[in-house]
């Protein structure tokens, strides 16, 4: 077990569907013993297989109900009920309302729903939602994505880190990241979409770390219009503090 008090392992971030080598949204974010899967994007859950077991995660955290996020769910909710583990309890769930009926209706292939209660113990997000599991105090605040949407902010002996989920630049998220030890945010693209705003462009990742005084800037979720290094370079523009891009299965350490 590192001796860092908060640790990340990038499981995936691919968008808008996996990448040879590469899973959509996912990540496993450990303090001491506490271990929190946060987004389940396609591809997922054998990345994380590789650290924890599902019976041992002590929470899952999801942004927001777009497949990218939250697809390995549905294969989760068979690993932990008809599979090769023996819940103790059902697994703490937070994301946004609506989750578990989602994935009820997914899953139902019959008039009987599909009992996801057995599999998660479904608690529904909310603005300014605050939650502690184990050695970590997990807040979320709602963000701009045209959906109910969060982002998050992991505490663990006095170190921060602030993930986006998807969004356009918001007030938010930028007070959410306030100071944080490292601000893993979307790069979605090289320019702002027309018509609704609902992701950051890698320039304005940057943009967002500068503004919410972060110490370093980890970008993710790069679309396929840019490359990685294209990406840390634009946000390069915005942003004079430390920068690295998400690649699977890389380990950031605060």
């Amino acid at each position: 077990m590192t001796d860092h008090a908060l640790t990340l392992d990038v499981l995936g971030s691919a968008t808008p569907y996996p990448a040879p080598g590469n899973p959509c949204s996912g990540y496993l974010l450990t303090a001491g013993g506490t271990r929190v899967w946060v987004d389940a994007g396609t591809g997922t859950l054998a990345e994380l297989r590789r650290h924890v077991r599902l019976d041992e995660l002590d929470a899952i955290w999801i942004s927001h109900l777009h497949a990218d996020h939250t697809a390995d769910l549905l294969t989760a909710f068979y690993g932990a009920l008809y599979a090769d583990i023996s819940l103790a309890a059902p697994i703490p769930l937070y994301g946004p309302s609506g989750i578990a009926d989602r994935l009820a209706h997914f899953l139902t292939n019959s008039s009987r729903r599909s009992p996801v209660e057995a599999a998660f113990a479904v608690e529904e997000l909310r603005d300014g939602h605050e939650a502690r599991v184990g050695d970590l105090t997990l807040t979320s605040r709602a963000v701009s994505h045209g959906m109910p949407a969060f982002a998050l902010r992991a505490e663990a002996a006095g170190r921060t880190l602030v993930y986006s989920g998807d969004t356009a630049p918001c007030p938010a998220l930028t007070e959410l990241a306030d100071g944080c030890d490292l601000l893993l945010c979307e790069a979605d693209s090289a320019d702002p979409a027309e018509g609704e705003r609902v992701h950051h462009t890698a320039d304005e990742a940057g943009a967002t770390a500068h503004a919410a005084g972060a110490r370093s800037l980890l970008v993710t979720h790069v679309g396929p219009s840019l490359t990685p290094a294209e990406a840390l370079a634009r946000a390069a523009t915005r942003y004079d503090g430390p920068i690295e891009y998400a690649a699977p299965r890389s380990v950031h350490t605060l």
